[in-house]
């Protein structure tokens, strides 16, 4: 029987018991242990941190001895294991759990902390003793326990690995929703939650301490930041080279996936068929400036992927799981507030006119002063939003890595917009047009109606400074009509196209037209030259978008992306926010 893949499931022991797919990544259990003794990485949300959490745990686990064979014996580890396999008393906790609510996110963390407890005792009581739990602190006080649980394991020589999964899940969702005041009541001062840090820290200080090691994973460093003197002895090794592809799956890893149901049968077509898909919608994130060349898919992405299309024998035309979508929802709180867009918001336009933005990554920093522009793009990067593309000049390039993360940047673009009443456009007449061009050819009334739009709707003016805003918006609008694959600064035929409108075939089968614009935009100031036909001006930016066109419409790449669409070339010119011209230029044959 064919591996089952194993979307949504996190629990290594049940991939290694029930027959699903695994990508192995059990050879990072060496460069782990060669590492700090504490260790805190941050990756997206949906990348497989909780499945490398339950991996570790399934390792060092004591218990587990006797399964190690069965957990392991088809990986790299189980043939090569170290020192320290089945060595430890494992303390586990998942903050993903703990319910936010400011009336109840307390006692929540400290009944999640006592199930934690509980379920340690209940696993080690026959290392522990009957007199360790005779003794055991009767009071919900977390401090108390984890100092009593530690302090009886030192006397006893017992070694404990402590793992922390989504550790900043229920502070972001704090900060997100009730904002710096209340978050720092429980990460500040004598807050619950930094006071559990403080009570870690004192247990791995002690002589011949039980805690030995500790690891966390979270999606951002904002948190640990601020329970940082509680906390100050992990390392950091978010963009470590060695760490880069500790989760996520490599080219050569999806690949291999895809050879394997290839040969038993279920995939019907040319593997790079496939792989040309899966790339442009979950690859490319990297997370180390020193390990540019090796791009990483999103695993979760995948799988995701490969379920539907092993399912139903075919690709699925719901490329973008919802799950993705309902988790990066909640990030709309960095751009939007009370129906205003905060500064953070021109950060995000910039970075969809121009694609990529020039950055240094930090490392660390509190919530107050997350609007810092550099804290803001950093945080992009760790959520996923942005990643490594390359360095240029010895700064970091971050760009969008994929088709699925720009539809969630585009979104967060059109809301922040219509609920800050800066450009409303009424969805459903977008949607009909944007039809009319995929398979009637019928571009015009597209066009001259978002003009009207940016030329009745005067609160878009302030934002209109030049090209690249002109063509942000054509590109975020017509994304999210969902007809084409917008691209734009595409390079094609030695140059960069301003809007490569790619037809969508995986949505629309059928449709018959493709276009390539080219936006010409002038100031104001130059309204009765640009307005006149006949004026240099006009000849100038009527022959320089020909000639780019033409270029462009030969380039290999649309030439293969079109196939038997009709392609349109658009030439388009905009004085300030108005439309001054909007034509077709027939294509040059030989």
């Amino acid at each position: 029987m064919a591996k089952k893949i194993p979307y949504g499931i996190s629990d290594y022991a049940e991939i290694m018991k029930s027959n699903f797919y695994y990508v192995d990544k059990t050879q990072f259990i060496e460069t782990v242990e060669s590492a700090s003794r504490f260790l805190f990485l941050i990756r997206p949300r949906r990348f497989g941190k909780s499945l490398w959490i339950n991996l570790m745990k399934s390792y060092y686990d004591i218990n587990n001895t006797s399964k190690f064979d069965l957990l392991f014996g088809q990986t790299y580890i189980g043939q090569h294991p170290t020192y320290e396999r089945n060595s430890y008393l494992l303390l586990s906790f998942n903050f993903s759990a703990v319910n936010p609510d400011l009336n109840a996110v307390q006692l929540s963390f400290e009944k999640h902390c006592s199930k934690s407890f509980d379920s340690f005792n209940t696993a080690y009581r026959s290392l522990l003793g009957e007199e360790y739990m005779a003794n055991y602190p009767k009071d919900d006080l977390v401090e108390s326990k984890i100092e009593y649980i530690t302090n009886r394991c030192k006397e006893k020589g017992l070694s404990i690995y402590l793992f922390i999964d989504e550790y900043d899940n229920f502070t972001n969702t704090i900060l997100s929703q009730h904002g710096n005041l209340k978050y720092a009541d429980i990460t500040h001062g004598n807050g619950f939650f930094r006071m559990f840090f403080n009570k870690l820290k004192l247990a791995t200080t002690d002589q011949n301490a039980s805690l030995k090691k500790i690891f966390i994973t979270g999606v951002s460093p904002v948190t640990l930041d601020d329970v940082t003197s509680g906390f100050n002895v992990a390392k950091n090794i978010t963009t470590d080279a060695l760490f880069n592809s500790i989760i996520g799956f490599t080219e050569p890893e999806v690949i291999t996936m895809l050879n394997y149901y290839k040969s038993e049968g279920m995939v019907h077509e040319p593997i790079e068929n496939l792989l040309v898909i899966m790339r442009e919608w979950y690859n490319n994130y990297c997370f180390s400036g020193n390990k540019t060349s090796q791009k990483m898919f999103n695993s979760d992405m995948v799988l995701y992927f490969m379920d539907n299309y092993l399912a139903h024998g075919s690709v699925t035309k719901d490329l973008i799981d919802n799950n993705v979508k309902i988790d990066y929802s909640k990030l709309r709180h960095l751009i939007i507030l009370d129906k205003k867009v905060n500064g953070n918001f021109s950060t995000i336009k910039k970075i969809a006119e121009e694609g990529e933005i020039r950055t240094n990554i930090v490392s660390s920093f509190p919530a107050e002063k997350l609007i810092a522009r550099d804290n803001f793009v950093s945080l992009l990067y760790y959520f996923g939003i942005l990643t490594i593309d390359r360095i240029e000049n010895d700064n970091l390039v971050l760009s969008v890595p994929n088709l699925t993360i720009r539809a969630v940047l585009f979104s967060y673009l059109v809301e922040g917009f219509s609920e800050a009443n800066i450009f409303n456009l009424e969805n459903m007449s977008l949607s009909e047009m944007a039809e009319k061009m995929a398979y009637d050819g019928d571009w015009l009334p597209f066009f001259n109606y978002f003009s009207e739009q940016i030329y009745k709707q005067t609160s878009v003016r302030d934002f209109i400074d030049g090209e690249k805003t002109v063509q942000m918006f054509h590109l975020v609008y017509l994304n999210s009509a969902n007809y084409f694959i917008v691209h734009s600064e595409a390079e094609m035929g030695k140059g960069f196209v301003d809007l490569w409108l790619q037809p969508n075939f995986i949505l629309r089968p059928n449709m018959k037209h493709c276009y390539i614009v080219e936006l010409k935009y002038v100031p104001r100031s130059q309204e009765a030259e640009v307005k006149n036909p006949t004026s240099v001006l006009v000849q100038k930016l009527t022959a320089d978008a020909n000639e780019q066109l033409q270029r462009y419409a030969v380039d290999s790449k649309i030439q293969a992306a079109k196939g038997k669409t009709t392609l349109h070339l658009l030439r388009v010119i905009y004085c300030g926010w108005e439309m001054v011209s909007c034509e077709e230029l027939v294509l040059e044959t030989n």
